[in-house]
């Protein structure tokens, strides 16, 4: 996707001048690039379920609380009916996409995702199926001797629809090689998201930040995504996050606060000036700065996320809303609230 030409492209030397900008004049200036891609005033939000298929995973981030070995009591693995029952329940509340990941469990061959799939798609044929991050990709790539190519190719012809820009946490090798060495590279990840795109499907991208990272770390990982949206325009949305704590490798260091998270949104907006929608986090920060997100750049409230069991691992509880309250949500930070698909796609007005 070309720049528009409306938008200004900062460079990364740029973008650490405007990280020193004071906070409600960088959220100023991200809050007009909102109004340039939505001048009508419209935050979306999805219905969605996220399903942990297993937990069992080899991977060992330092960051997470969530994966056990396949020898812990507390392992398990979903059954096909168990998934169908959640998929059900999705549906019956009005929900348009599946979001299923899970750990890298070497128990599982690729026949266990394409059937899975399959067997979804043949009983929700309506729902969007947006599955399967990169390091799972990359995982079973390894694991069947196949090509990311060969992996996307047969999940998409079960059935998947969309990639979530899950595993990408920081796009810096260096602190990859902290956080998660045996997990996917950089360069996997970004193969994985290109190839998606050459093939046709949608991925979001995402960013797991305030932990061991560093601004340069941050700008890299913002040029990297930028620079594949430039190529490919695959990216639906930007998504970023903070680490959360307890029962982690990573319980001695200080969460960020509300106001680095927002500096980095509002950045992130700026200088992704090929990405149409960004999402804020109520997740991770709570509604009320979730709200405040909408006036640093973001024009997405994400999702009600009907099941969430990653970050509720650790010490924070994640407060799931209803429907009613995304919307009052919305209105109160004086918008127009709207349920999307996973495309971007409306839904509804409310």
């Amino acid at each position: 996707m070309a720049n528009t030409g409306l938008l200004k492209r900062y460079s990364k030397e740029e973008a650490k001048e405007l990280f020193q900008l004071p906070l409600p004049e960088l959220g100023h200036l991200a809050n007009e690039v909102r109004k340039f891609y939505h001048p009508e005033d419209v935050v979306t939000f999805v219905i969605d379920r996220n399903v942990n298929y297993t937990n069992v995973c080899v991977a060992g981030c330092k960051f997470c609380a969530f994966y056990v070995g396949k020898g812990d009591k507390r392992a398990y693995v979903l059954s096909l009916d168990e998934i169908l029952k959640k998929v059900e329940e999705l549906v019956s509340l009005g929900g348009t996409t599946l979001l299923m990941q899970g750990g890298l469990n070497p128990e599982l061959p690729l026949s266990f995702y394409t059937e899975l799939l399959k067997e979804i798609k043949k009983s929700f044929p309506q729902v969007q199926i947006h599955s399967f991050s990169a390091p799972e990709i990359v995982f079973l790539a390894k694991k069947e001797g196949l090509t990311v190519k060969e992996v996307i190719k047969r999940l998409k012809e079960s059935g998947l629809d969309s990639i979530p820009g899950g595993g990408a946490e920081i796009l810096s090798q260096r602190v990859r090689n902290f956080l998660s060495p045996n997990k996917c590279s950089v360069k996997e990840w970004e193969e994985v998201h290109r190839t998606a795109h050459e093939l046709g499907m949608r991925t979001t991208a995402t960013m797991m930040f305030g932990h061991v990272e560093s601004l340069e770390d941050i700008l890299e990982h913002l040029e990297r995504i930028r620079k594949i949206q430039d190529e490919t325009g695959g990216f639906t949305a930007f998504i970023p996050w903070t680490f959360k704590k307890g029962g982690t490798k990573l319980d001695y260091l200080e969460e960020v606060g509300s106001p680095y998270y927002l500096r980095v949104l509002a950045l992130s907006r700026l200088f992704l000036d090929n990405f149409e929608n960004i999402q804020t986090s109520h997740v991770t920060q709570g509604m009320e700065v979730g709200m405040v997100g909408l006036h640093f750049g973001a024009n997405d409230l994400g999702s009600l996320m009907i099941e969430e069991n990653v970050i509720s691992s650790t010490n924070y509880k994640v407060k799931i809303p209803k429907v009613e309250e995304m919307v009052k949500a919305i209105k109160k930070a004086g918008f127009k609230p709207a349920q999307r698909d996973t495309y971007y796609n409306i839904v509804r007005y409310f």
